[in-house]
């Protein structure tokens, strides 16, 4: 029965219109319109949710991986012997790889932790350090 009728049929007290049935008809119609547009609602986000996670995936994927022109370097150790007159800037300057370092004071920072030099200007000659290295041979 439509909102009308009902209307309608409110205005005359008819009682065929405002049965107990009817009424449970109709709260059963609205229950049931309820029923469907929650389901609508959760295929739709159910939809979003898998777009999302597909481009998001995507755009993750995409954007970890690596060109053609890629080259892996491999880090590796060398010991070096400090002659006279050499200073730690000296080899470090010599070993220092700018693709891997981002300035040389961060370089020699790690060659002092790995050696346990505390103080970098304070090097002798004969020592042997250890000293970072990169090369694009696996070996």
């Amino acid at each position: 029965m439509s909102e009308a009728m009902r209307a309608a049929a409110s205005l005359y007290n008819n009682p065929r219109y405002n049965s107990v049935s009817e009424i449970r008809i109709q709260q059963n119609k609205i229950r049931r319109q309820r029923i469907v547009r929650r389901q609508y609602f959760l295929l739709g986000l159910t939809i979003a949710l898998v777009i999302f996670l597909f481009a998001f995936i995507g755009t993750t994927v995409m954007s970890s991986a690596q060109s053609d022109e890629y080259e892996p370097s491999f880090k590796y150790y060398k010991t070096v012997t400090v002659h006279s007159d050499e200073t730690l800037w000296n080899i470090a300057n010599a070993n220092f790889s700018a693709d891997n370092y981002d300035n040389l004071n961060e370089y020699i920072g790690e060659i002092c932790m790995i050696n346990a030099i505390s103080d970098p200007d304070t090097i002798n000659a004969g020592e042997a350090i250890i000293v970072p290295y990169y090369s694009a041979e696996f070996k």
